[in-house]
């Protein structure tokens, strides 16, 4: 019997264990593997089973229906192959399998695993995303083309862009599409093209050819240059089944350099009918405005006729007699009030108006030249000249002499200099 401090694990739970540790390797995740293929079987399930081996080892390999769907070749036993996919193990048979989602034929070489790699980094970045693309103008002025001045593509899109659009000018920058150093030359192109500030779009593109070929147009380079451009472009490499990074970068991909030129430029024939459709709407349109016009001069012409005419003259009339004599009454009424109101005012004002004081025999005595007012002996001296206010004028005197006393039966002996009447004062204004 086996010792039982020892903790005994199932099958089951040795197998899970080994699948959480693989799954969860970073370096087992998304990777690529390149072999050749064996024991390939195609379930009725649409699943794909198949062995990957070289000299040294195999690997099972299972490649789901959803992953192989669109696959554009068919996988066969001897076949070398560069496959994509993540270590999973199979727990009923207790074996470690490469779950594939991506598969091509190792003939394409380097140079396809070269541009899968430059794909998933730029789309990493954002440099594909659609809220990055501009949009392309519907009428445009003048379109940039971008390509070899002497290959077929320039010819087709010259053709295509006169036929359809010839008032649009072309603005051809010569450029390689071809070698060892195309793809400096295409990112010097579209820097030329950014400095036209007349140019509304622009095709970038080339006849179609093999992945050597078009390969200046997977360059890190040109996508950069091509996502930095200013002004919308239009990518049109090679034929419809060929892809370059180009084609994700750009703001709009053409499958051919034609589909290009009748993407850029619109139809001159669709733009006639949709002139002749607007003149015909607007017409239309006017004439509706002008025939309710009329209707509405009919009725103003009937309102015109001298009975109908007499008749609401004498109705206006009369409405403007009714209401004037309503506004007098109400006016009228106003004013009663504002007068009581004003004369209520009045009296209360001149109950409490100093000129009533004066009336009664008072008078206001101010200490000069300061006028200030003089309610005590205390605010004068002797030989101070001083202001005298009676109801009817006003003196200019000195003091002579001050008399203090205990309230108000003391008197100020005051000497008189000058007698100013206010009423002479008029008099002599009006003279």
């Amino acid at each position: 019997m086996p010792d039982t401090n020892f903790k005994i694990y199932t099958i089951k739970e040795v197998t899970l264990y080994i699948k959480d540790k693989l799954t969860s390797d970073p370096g087992l995740l998304n990777i690529w593997i390149e072999g050749e293929v064996s024991n390939f079987v195609h379930h009725t399930s649409g699943h794909f089973y198949f062995t990957l081996k070289d000299e040294h080892s195999q690997l099972p390999c299972a490649m789901f229906r959803w992953a192989n769907e669109d696959l554009k070749f068919k996988i066969e036993d001897g076949m070398k192959i560069i496959a994509r996919g993540s270590i999973d193990v199979y727990t009923p048979q207790g074996r470690y399998n490469l779950v594939v989602s991506e598969v091509h034929p190792k003939g394409i070489g380097e140079l396809y695993l070269k541009f899968l790699q430059l794909k998933e980094k730029l789309a990493k970045e954002g440099l594909f995303d659609v809220e990055f693309k501009k949009p392309l103008p519907r009428y445009p002025n003048s379109v940039g083309v971008i390509t070899s001045p002497t290959g077929a593509a320039i010819k087709d899109i010259l053709n295509i862009m006169n036929r359809r659009f010839p008032s649009a000018k072309v603005l051809v920058i010569p450029t390689m599409v071809q070698g060892e150093n195309a793809s400096e030359d295409i990112v010097r192109s579209i820097g030329l093209l950014n400095k036209y500030k007349n140019v509304d779009v622009a095709i970038l593109g080339r006849g179609g050819g093999s992945i050597e070929d078009l390969w200046p147009f997977n360059e890190e380079i040109v996508a950069r240059a091509i996502f930095d451009s200013k002004v919308p472009i239009i990518s049109a490499v090679g034929h419809e089944t060929d892809f370059t990074i180009a084609d994700f970068v750009a703001d709009l991909r053409a499958a051919t350099p034609s589909a290009a030129a009748e993407l850029v430029v619109p139809d001159k024939n669709d733009v006639i009918r949709n002139i002749a459709i607007l003149r015909e709407t607007i017409y239309q349109y006017l004439f509706s405005i002008l025939r309710l016009q009329n209707k509405h001069f009919e009725g103003v012409s009937h309102l015109l006729k001298p009975k109908v005419l007499l008749n609401r003259i004498i109705q206006y009339q009369q409405h403007t007699d009714d209401l004037t004599s309503s506004l007098l009454i109400q006016i009228q009424h106003k004013l009663e009030i504002s007068y009581g109101r004003f004369n209520a005012l009045t009296e209360m004002l001149d109950a409490v108006s100093p000129l009533a004081t004066l009336k009664r025999g008072y008078s206001i005595t101010l200490k000069l030249p300061e006028e200030h007012a003089i309610d005590t002996v205390e605010k004068t001296k002797e030989g101070d000249e001083v202001k005298v206010i009676l109801q009817d004028g006003e003196m200019r005197c000195n003091v002579e002499k001050v008399i203090r006393t205990h309230g108000y039966s003391g008197k100020e002996a005051l000497t008189c200099k000058e007698v100013k009447n206010e009423t002479e004062k008029e008099d002599r204004k009006e003279k």
